[in-house]
């Protein structure tokens, strides 16, 4: 019986030793973050500088076709140098990846070995270790024995608290690179949308450089023409939203109502048929996406947030086509004619052109320094104090 008390205790050390040796080696590689692959981007991103540079300093130059056509082909080579650093940042990420999932599998195969082994030689510990001093006493030998014996459970209880602090350093670990793996796949999708928005730009900025080229069909002349129309309007659409414009008071007029009806084919500083819709609190212009309800689209605008919020109906029957957005747009940035859209440019399933909300309608038209009159009406909603602006239309009453 002694010596069998003696031959648990000893087992007991010697499983001690081991679950913390094991302990040891098992977590002892995993308490530093991930390393990041050694690939990187600097080269790509000196070009991403470069090309930015360039057409910051072609934007400042007197507008002219070759300088719009140079700012275009840098654009180009600025997407197509941002698309090659993200596929190069989400190679090094499937890697990074990688890494991580192989860390965290190791630690869950780990974890569960060593629990079931720390488990055991707990149970094992507590047989000997819950007998008092005094039994021990009893059943030992001599009083040699009995200090030996007391030393050895000592010795458990240590390394008792040695091993669990070694699994909770263990979970602990395991946790951080779950959050590292985690981390790196929301990365990854980020960047992975990110590549194809890039895709599409680059398709949308050739597509604009050919479209620049046959609108002028690569003249100079041809260009000045476009660029002074584009500034006309602009300036006639802020004219009108800041009251300038000629107008007649037509009457009430309830939500729906159709109140005119889209220009089909070239209209005044226009060169095709959409509906130039604005909304506007004594007399400036806020987003209309603000204002109109979600809805069936595509969209025409090079990439411009078509984000509606509101709960309007839209001016014109839907699925919508948007050609230019609100504010700092594609055609804004790409062809610089004027600094922001104050509306949005739109067609839809039909031409007629129906009030958002119940008010008092009134028709325009206004001119300044555009050399055309450019034709639109006007709705003074009569339960929010907004004006609502139609441009690009016919009259229908």
């Amino acid at each position: 019986m002694q010596k069998k008390n003696i031959l648990s205790v000893l087992l007991t050390v010697f499983a001690v030793f081991f679950s913390v040796s094991f302990f040891s080696l098992a977590f002892a590689q995993t308490d530093t973050p991930t390393p990041t692959t050694t690939q990187n981007t600097s080269a790509l991103q000196d070009q991403i500088r470069q090309y930015e540079q360039k057409i910051s300093d072609l934007q400042g130059q007197e507008k002219s076709l070759s300088s719009q056509i140079a700012i275009m082909d840098n654009q180009v080579k600025l997407t197509e140098a941002r698309i090659a650093d993200t596929k190069v940042k989400i190679a090094n990420l499937e890697k990074d990846i990688e890494i991580t999932k192989g860390k965290v599998k190791g630690l869950e195969k780990n974890i569960n070995f060593s629990t079931k082994a720390l488990l055991g030689r707990i149970a094992a510990t507590y047989q000997v270790g819950s007998s008092s001093p005094w039994e021990i006493f009893l059943t030992s030998n001599n009083i040699t024995n009995f200090f030996t014996r007391l030393k050895y459970l000592r010795i458990v209880q240590v390394y008792d608290k040695k091993t669990i602090y070694a699994a909770e350093q263990a979970k602990n670990d395991y946790n951080n690179q779950k959050t590292i793996f985690e981390d790196k796949q929301k990365e990854q999708e980020l960047l992975s949308k990110k590549l194809e928005d890039y895709t599409k730009q680059l398709g949308q900025e050739k597509k604009s450089k050919q479209t620049l080229l046959n609108e002028t069909r690569g003249s100079e002349a041809n260009y000045q023409v476009l660029l002074a129309q584009a500034r006309a309007e602009y300036l006639q659409i802020q004219g009108i939203v800041a009251g300038k414009g000629t107008e007649g008071e037509i009457g009430q007029v309830n939500k729906g109502d159709v109140i005119a009806t889209i220009i089909q084919g070239a209209s005044c500083n226009s060169s095709g048929a959409h509906l130039h819709f604005t909304v506007s609190r004594d007399g400036s212009a806020e987003n209309p996406f603000n204002y109109l309800k979600p809805v069936d689209y595509t969209n025409d605008s090079g990439g411009d947030g078509f984000n509606p919020s509101g709960s309007w109906d839209w001016p014109i029957d839907p699925p919508i086509e948007l050609h230019q957005g609100y504010g700092d747009t594609w055609y804004v940035r790409t062809y610089r004619f004027y600094p922001s859209h104050n509306g949005i440019d739109i067609t839809g399933s039909s031409f007629s052109v129906k009030a958002v909300k119940s008010g008092t309608l009134f028709q325009g038209n206004y001119t300044g320094n555009g050399g055309c009159r450019l034709r639109y009406v006007r709705v003074h909603q009569s339960d929010d104090g907004l004006d609502t602006f139609y441009l690009h239309i016919n009259y229908v009453h």
